[in-house]
């Protein structure tokens, strides 16, 4: 059945792709786990209800592990916490997932791994651009379970703002009602006027936009002049082309945060949230859970907004684009 409970959701939320991820953010489990247990507990606490995460996040042998922990972790809450949670889980339309039951054993094997705690079930992209055929009845099978209960809300993942209306008027034909929509959004993101489109429509039908990566890999928290990360080969390759590029955003972005008595990481949040979009960060800390937390407190007043828009026009490279980002 789906996960009961279930209040408004804050302004932010977070993200687990890190939790299982080798590759890119070189998870250990000996040494992360603990360090992840904590964290989730103190985002939650600090008021971030909305977590999101997929179930091919965790590379290799480790694959399913970020549902894995925050199924544990979920599960040793009071009962209190766990109903003010809005886990959301994103299923990858692999080729071998074909036809309207195509995601069901899928489906299952992330509430199993969740215990139970599944709230939002999330397409992870569109097959638009090379199996629309595919994607039909991929999206037409999840609708099924929303209504037969095994799920509570819906959502979608890395769609533009074509293929957003077409889904939205298939899904509205069956009274399911299309709860997010994820999108690749930051100070540093590519594709602003799908994106400014995509807000718009959203906006007009009642539909979340969660701002995923709304730190660019961690760039937008780096203040003027900082070295180069020492992080995974991929973050490394990001930060040496992102950080001089965005020089003159990041000073602006620090100007602000000193002014606030704030971090550059609330102030790129903020921005997200100006926007209209409820940013969901990656978080790996109990001390980045409370700084993003903070976020909460206090908005941009719009003429740091303007400011921050023109220095990210003048930036000369963003973020790559999702592959599978569809229009």
């Amino acid at each position: 059945m789906a996960a009961s409970g279930g209040g408004p959701l804050n302004g932010i939320g977070f993200g687990t792709w890190a939790w299982g991820n080798q590759l890119i953010w070189g998870y250990e489990p000996q040494r992360d786990d603990a360090v992840l247990e904590a964290t989730f507990r103190q985002a939650v606490a600090s008021g971030l209800n909305l977590v999101d995460t997929a179930d091919s996040y965790g590379t290799g042998r480790l694959n399913g592990r970020s549902e894995l922990l925050l199924g544990r972790f979920t599960a040793a809450l009071s009962a209190e916490s766990r109903a003010g949670l809005c886990i959301a889980s994103k299923l990858a339309p692999f080729p071998w997932r074909l036809g309207r039951r195509g995601m069901d054993r899928a489906l299952q094997a992330s509430q199993d791994r969740l215990r139970g705690h599944l709230r939002r079930v999330q397409l992870h992209w569109s097959t638009a651009r090379y199996a629309p055929w595919q994607e039909v009845a991929l999206l037409d099978g999840l609708a099924d379970r929303v209504l037969d209960g095994s799920v509570a809300e819906l959502g979608v993942s890395n769609i533009g703002p074509k293929r957003l209306l077409w889904m939205h008027e298939r899904l509205g034909e069956r009274s399911v009602r299309l709860s997010s929509v994820q999108v690749q959004f930051s100070l540093l993101a590519p594709g602003d006027r799908d994106v400014e489109a995509l807000i718009n429509i959203c906006r007009e039908r009642n539909i979340d936009v969660l701002a995923y990566s709304p730190l660019a890999f961690g760039v937008l928290s780096k203040k003027p002049g900082m070295a180069l990360s020492s992080g995974t080969v991929l973050r490394r390759r990001i930060f040496r082309r992102l950080l001089p590029a965005s020089d003159g955003l990041r000073r602006e972005m620090q100007v602000i945060a000193d002014r606030r008595g704030a971090s550059m990481v609330q102030v790129a949040l903020n921005w997200c949230r100006a926007k209209g979009t409820i940013p969901i960060p990656g978080l790996r800390s109990p001390q980045q859970a409370m700084d993003v937390a903070a976020a909460l407190n206090w908005s941009l007043l719009p003429e740091e907004v303007n400011r921050l828009d023109q220095e990210r026009a003048a930036c000369p490279l963003r973020m790559p684009a999702n592959p599978f980002q569809s229009r």
